[in-house]
């Protein structure tokens, strides 16, 4: 048995694979937004690593015995100027070591966890684009059979409302990162082709396709979600139906912790199927953690 688990810079996440079968066994998600203070202090806040270490408890007390756990942390970390010192303070509290994992080994194991997400619903998976919206980055992956084009871009939904206040100043600003996303997808393009499948994962994407499938935060259903497809007109409708509840309702929709930063992902995934030229998306529920968890059972 192997966890993987991913402390994203919005979202904590974890799952327990069985090796032998390649069979998921238990989910955990809390939102943690290990990000919340990074724009204004460049460090990993108080309350964030209280939340984090909550999590790995509860994952403890969900999952029960399993043989090997992976940890792995991304963007936030990467970008805090006391990363080390909340490592040291996960460790001392819980047991389990976290790396730091680069924006390399963080697109490959996102591959490998959405390689396994499209596989177990029949999609194909030699040649695939794909995106993965964070708390404070979106990494943008061209896979064409064994070879592998990344970028990670410095546009994610916690970083993105902490910089501007007004939906005016969030639209534009996320318009002016589109430039630098756009030559990466024209010169993987040039190399490799476009690819027909568009995949995205994380948060803002698998929130579109359970609005479009009827479904809460409450009554989220990863089964249904992975596999399912959107396009803009339902992005667009999530955003409008969004924007008119209060945060208190919007919550009960996608999440407590979600409410705000929802929007802004929202902007980034219907401006990321511009650019990219895309009419739909195939949306995976799977990631890193998976990636991480299956990167255990291969050794």
């Amino acid at each position: 048995m192997a966890v993987g688990i991913d402390i994203g810079s919005n979202s904590f996440r974890a799952v327990k694979i069985d090796c032998a079968t390649k069979k998921k066994l238990a989910e955990y998600e809390k939102v943690v937004r290990t990000a919340e203070e990074l724009e204004s202090t460049a460090k990993i806040g108080e309350a964030a690593i209280k939340r984090i270490i909550d999590a790995f408890r509860e994952v403890e007390e969900l999952f029960g015995e399993f043989d090997k756990v992976r940890a792995v942390s991304t963007a936030a970390f990467r970008k805090a100027k006391n990363s080390q010192e909340v490592r040291e303070r996960i460790e001392k509290a819980t047991g389990i070591a976290v790396e730091i994992i680069d924006e390399e080994t963080e697109s490959l194991l996102s591959v490998k966890g959405v390689e396994f997400g499209l596989a177990s619903k029949g999609i194909a998976t030699e040649r695939f684009l794909m995106a993965d919206i964070g708390g404070a980055s979106t990494e943008l992956i061209l896979k064409h059979r064994k070879d592998i084009l990344f970028r990670s871009f410095d546009l994610g939904i916690l970083t993105t409302i902490q910089r501007f206040r007004s939906k005016e100043e969030i639209v534009f600003g996320i318009r002016r990162k589109m430039a630098d996303i756009q030559e990466f997808l024209l010169d993987a393009y040039e190399l490799f082709g476009k690819p027909k499948i568009f995949a995205g994962t994380g948060g803002t994407p698998a929130t579109v396709a359970a609005l479009k499938l009827g479904l809460s935060y409450e009554t989220y259903d990863a089964a249904k979600v992975s596999g399912a497809t959107i396009d803009i007109t339902d992005i667009r409708s999530a955003y409008e139906r969004l924007k008119l509840l209060d945060p208190q309702k919007r919550a009960k929709l996608v999440g407590t912790g979600r409410e705000d930063a929802i929007m802004a992902g929202l902007v980034i995934l219907e401006e990321l199927m511009r650019h990219a030229g895309y009419k739909k998306m195939v949306v995976c529920d799977e990631g890193v953690r998976e990636g991480a968890a299956l990167s255990l059972c291969e050794k």
